[in-house]
């Protein structure tokens, strides 16, 4: 009995509380936005709870494992993650002109999202066995090592989730010591793109230009960001009906399930990609607000426990996981609101879908084993 009431303790000591009560409160706000956006609790209702639930359970075990164990750990997940991608591009299934997942006989999976948590374990791993002797050496065989995955992902192709993998790995890199002045010719090149684009934009974007280096729907996604009336009741249909829904509900939003744009079916993929239309039509501007807080919490715990962590690899590993979540939110309400294309980037804590939330749960579950990880002095 002694025995199991410290394995209870310890269990519960491994949680860092803040962090949970943030989780649990975008848990039932989660819940309580697809129980609206699914009109009821049909099955996908039920699947969100039971994601969930899988999801905290898979985060606590997570958080059993102390650092150093990650770290040992760090190698073998990124070479199974690596293999995994090798092995959707020669035998992946294909759906919708993208072949990202593995038939396992049981049920499919995703490997793109392993490299998620598997590139910044073994960057921060990498950066942890060199801290005190880095060398310019060592950040370009760091970049090799995330341009591996990187390509295998935007190869399926999947660029929303290539994005993901390489901002996670390149904040490693970046927090490793990585000058910004090497980062001001990228910056400016950037700028100037982007520029490019928005001027040029009737001649670049006619059908008979080729991109070269993107895939046609890839360009089609770019122009309809660029021009959404050019295609209303094509291309551009997602991104016009989410911006009328989020306008539409105003300052104090037009009430919980009474939202036209979504339950008349008028937001597509109102349960995924676009489901922050649903929230800001039902809950409005202060609803936007309120969970744009959240997720600046949730972000703000994460740069805490990395600010506080005891290694150089928990540092580093708890402000790529941060930096990702930063993202996941920057990109889909970037691409629900019109200001970035559609990419297909979950929201996090939100959108449906099991393969994201376990990803978030291991990814949550680091941070916890970071924060209350303390090295033993000898």
């Amino acid at each position: 009995m002694k025995r199991l009431m410290q394995w209870v303790a310890r269990a519960f000591m491994a949680f860092d509380w803040p962090l949970l009560i943030i989780l649990v409160l975008m848990a039932m706000l989660g819940m309580t936005v697809m129980h609206s956006a699914v009109g009821g609790t049909d099955w996908r209702f039920a699947d969100q709870f039971r994601n969930f639930l899988l999801a905290f359970a898979v985060m606590w075990v997570v958080a059993l494992i102390p650092p150093p164990q990650l770290m040992r750990l760090a190698p073998y997940v990124y070479i199974v993650g690596v293999a995994l991608l090798v092995a959707v591009d020669l035998f992946g299934e294909t759906s919708k002109g993208a072949t990202r997942w593995l038939n396992l006989g049981f049920g499919r999976m995703q490997p793109s999202e392993i490299s998620k948590i598997a590139v910044p374990m073994l960057l921060a791993w990498y950066f942890h066995r060199h801290q005190g002797k880095i060398r310019f050496l060592d950040f370009i065989v760091a970049g090799v090592l995330l341009l591996i995955p990187f390509a295998l992902i935007v190869k399926q192709p999947d660029l929303g989730t290539a994005m993901l993998v390489f901002t996670a790995g390149f904040c490693v890199i970046y927090f490793g010591g990585l000058s910004f002045k090497l980062l001001a010719p990228a910056v400016v090149v950037g700028v100037l793109a982007v520029g490019t684009l928005v001027y040029y934009e009737n001649q670049i974007c006619q059908p008979d230009i080729d991109w070269v280096v993107l895939h046609d729907y890839q360009k089609h996604r770019v122009c309809t960001l660029l021009n959404p009336s050019s295609d209303p009741l094509g291309k551009g249909f997602h991104t016009i009906q989410s911006m009328i829904a989020i306008g539409s509900g105003g300052v104090y939003g037009k009430g919980y399930m009474q939202g036209t744009q979504s339950h008349l079916d008028f937001i597509p993929e109102r349960t995924t990609d676009f489901i922050f239309a649903v929230f800001a039509e039902e809950f409005g501007l202060y609803g936007g607000i309120s969970l744009l807080i959240l997720y600046g919490l949730l972000i703000l715990r994460g740069l805490t426990i990395a600010v506080r962590a005891h290694t150089q690899f928990g540092r580093l590993l708890a402000g790529s996981m941060a930096m990702m979540f930063f993202v996941y939110v920057f990109v889909n309400i970037g691409m629900v609101t019109g200001i970035l294309p559609v990419v297909g980037v979950p929201l996090p804590f939100m959108s449906y879908g099991g393969t994201a939330l376990l990803t978030l749960g291991i990814a949550c579950g680091m941070l916890m084993s970071i924060s209350h990880y303390r090295p033993v002095r000898r």
